[in-house]
């Protein structure tokens, strides 16, 4: 009796989504709705209206072509589609409604099915942001790094400074940043800038060898210990042990090196410092790798990030002075929600995080030529449909499909055809749009007209600007 009760109380309040389109769209809706809705559990039922662009709908016009289905709980408008949904409303009653998302590749997360597992995102690695040669800087060029990289995820501002030293203006720098509501760590050996930067509120001190370890007593900070020759590992062992005599709390750095001075040998260093030292706490300097190394950044992060999620280090340090490494910060905030997702969870950290993922897309789609064909069939109105396939861009509009992996080439033969709605600002448009579609043809990336392609974090969104400009009524009503 009780399955019984809940398989009726499941079937009354199951939603009846009614989607509103247009016919160029109605295909790939279809498709993604069609998976989608036993995954979510709604039933549907998909309402073609007789335009041939959905973004050109506006909700007057809706509201004149629209019959409502009886069934339908909720009402889902395309994406593209602008203005007041009171005309609509006065249609649809009690029901809701509501804007889809622009692109339909992203409908399952406007119903709530993320990719991303529930509770995905925690993590337990520190990120540590080096400014640095600090002393070249003025202030307010400090500061403006340090709300960047705040803002990007470090949990840390870390000022480093230069070898010449003493630098007489740390104090006011360590200062001016805690005043930014941010945590200080201080990037030196030389006790004649540290101590002022510790009594200034810096809480973390990068580094302490037998130089200085001495001094390190009364500064009443956290300090970094590192080993006097980073090869051998000489020196470090006494470090700790002075330090942990005189209760000065310490992390250990055996300090990576890079590819071609004995990275793997420092990744190894790692490793055994772990094991002599399996309840202390531990910091990996990664702008060594990242940095020094001629590939994008994100990869390595990820990796190093891996290294030391699994090997319970739980602070890195970076920067981004090269610029290849230009969001190094952003990167590691990023990867170590992923990596400690993976080492937590015992899963493989594959089709989680696609922020990472800024080079090539994880999936791509594309029309087939029997998609193309029907389009050019179908189309009405003099507009210009652009697609990636198969290694060329293809252009469509009422009865002429063109396609040519050089666009100069393809504009060319659009041009032979006499168009008569060419002007300078539609062929300027179609040109952006047709170098979009080559990159992500050479990228193998998903190209979709009038939306930004996507570069992960990097991503920046794109406002519509074609179709939007063009006129509602010659659209409409065919």
């Amino acid at each position: 009796m009780y399955s019984f009760l809940a398989e009726v109380s499941t079937t009354l309040s199951r939603d009846h989504i009614q989607f509103v389109t247009g016919r160029l769209a109605e295909h790939s809706l279809r498709g993604v709705v069609e998976s989608l809705a036993p995954q979510v559990g709604f039933d549907y039922t998909i309402s073609v209206l007789p335009i041939t662009v959905a973004a050109l709908m506006t909700p007057e016009w809706i509201a004149r072509k629209l019959t409502i289905e009886p069934a339908a709980t909720r009402i889902l408008l395309p994406g593209y589609c602008q203005g007041d949904a009171g005309p609509i409303a006065e249609l649809a009653g009690q029901r809701a409604i509501e804007f889809g998302p622009r692109d339909l590749r992203r409908l399952a997360e406007h119903f709530g099915h993320r990719r991303e597992p529930e509770g995905y995102g925690a993590y337990d690695i520190e990120i540590l942001a080096e400014i640095n040669n600090c002393p070249r800087l003025v202030l307010d060029e400090i500061l403006t790094i340090a709300r960047r990289y705040a803002a990007d995820g470090a949990d840390v501002i870390d000022l480093g400074c230069d070898p010449d030293g003493p630098w007489l203006g740390v104090a006011d720098a360590v200062k001016a940043v805690q005043d930014l509501g941010l945590r200080v760590s201080i990037d030196s050996l030389d006790p004649r800038e540290i101590a002022p930067a510790v009594a200034a509120g810096a809480e973390l001190v990068l580094s302490v060898n037998s130089s200085n370890r001495e001094a390190a007593v009364d500064w009443g900070a956290t300090v970094v210990a590192v080993p006097d020759d980073p090869r051998t590992l000489a020196g470090l062992d006494e470090t700790v042990d002075f330090l942990a005599t005189h209760r000065v709390p310490l992390r250990i750095d055996p300090i990576l090196e890079p590819i071609g001075f004995g990275f793997a040998a420092s990744l190894q260093r790692y490793f055994a410092t772990r094991e002599r030292y399996p309840d202390a706490e531990m910091m990996m300097g990664i702008g060594n790798l990242t940095e020094l190394t001629d590939v994008d950044s994100a990869g390595v992060n990820v990796l190093l990030l891996a290294v030391c999620q699994e090997l319970g280090i739980r602070s890195v340090l970076t920067t981004e002075v090269i610029r290849w490494a230009k969001s190094s910060v952003r990167e590691c905030d990023i990867a170590r929600r992923l990596v400690h997702h993976a080492v937590i969870e015992g899963v493989l950290p594959k089709h989680v995080e696609r922020r990472l993922l800024t080079l090539r897309d994880e999936q791509v789609t594309e029309p087939t030529d029997e998609d193309l064909e029907r389009l050019a069939e179908q189309i009405k109105d003099n507009n210009y449909r652009i697609f990636a396939k198969d290694g060329e861009v293809h252009l469509v509009t009422s009865d002429l499909h063109l396609a040519n992996a050089d666009p100069f080439a393809l504009m060319k033969q659009l041009l032979a055809t006499g168009p008569a709605n060419l002007d300078a600002s539609h062929a300027f448009y179609l040109g952006y749009e047709m170098h979009k579609a080559l990159t992500a043809i050479s990228l193998d990336k998903q190209y979709q007209q009038d939306e930004a392609l996507d570069w992960g974090h990097l991503t920046r969104e794109e406002n519509r600007h074609y179709l939007k400009s063009r006129p509602q009524k010659k659209q409409a009503d065919e």
